[in-house]
């Protein structure tokens, strides 16, 4: 089962990936991980990283795409889920190239759609875990009384500094205006479909599992 998760900042796409990751054992393909993995790996794809984000430059979509097939070589026995790729429609052709030339297929892909209004007011409240990323939030699900991470046992939490309104939308409006195209191109294709990423953690993971079922 290979999926793309799409969704604005903040929808909670992270966290329905980390419960397919632990319920399905998929794999989350995160563009930003691989390439600071690459980084450090000391292999020639990673030199080639490391030299591209040293002059502060945009890792091309070659790159990246060579990252993506050398997670697919490796194989996965639940799947794959691309996180952060494709964001482009000129992307998501690459990434059908290169799934077939793998031989392998994308089964679903699952827009998560929020109200706006609702979703700045829940990541303007947004704390995580600076040890494991577990996200919080003072509204929905408060830092624990003693301090403590629920997950972890970390006691030290930290908020984006872009976790404010302005910046939010900023981003939102960028989301959107890359990502309708996909939404068009992916329904076309018969995959795409919707769930509520509002909704509460247990109701939006069992949203998605009937689209996988």
């Amino acid at each position: 089962m290979n999926l793309i998760l799409l969704g604005p900042p903040g929808a909670g796409k992270g966290t329905q990936a980390r419960h397919l990751v632990d319920s399905r054992g998929m794999v989350q393909l995160s563009t930003g991980d691989m390439l600071r993995e690459a980084k450090d790996s000391g292999t020639e794809m990673g030199k080639r990283v490391a030299e591209v984000m040293a002059r502060g430059e945009l890792v091309t979509d070659e790159i990246v795409i060579g990252l993506i097939r050398e997670k697919l070589e490796q194989g996965a026995p639940g799947g794959f889920i691309f996180d952060g790729f494709p964001r482009t429609l000129a992307q998501a052709d690459a990434l059908d190239d290169l799934l077939a030339s793998t031989g392998q297929t994308l089964d679903a892909v699952i827009a998560m759609e929020v109200d706006d209004d609702e979703l700045v007011q829940r990541i303007t409240a947004r704390s995580t875990c600076g040890a494991c990323g577990e996200v919080y939030n003072d509204l929905t699900k408060p830092i624990p009384a003693d301090g403590k991470c629920t997950a972890c046992g970390g006691t030290e939490f930290k908020r984006r500094a872009d976790d404010n309104e302005e910046s939010l939308r900023t981003r939102l409006m960028e989301y959107y205006k890359k990502t309708s195209p996909l939404l068009g191109y992916y329904h076309a294709k018969g995959k795409l479909s919707t769930v509520n990423g509002l909704g509460e953690i247990a109701e939006v993971q069992n949203a998605i599992a009937a689209v996988l079922d």
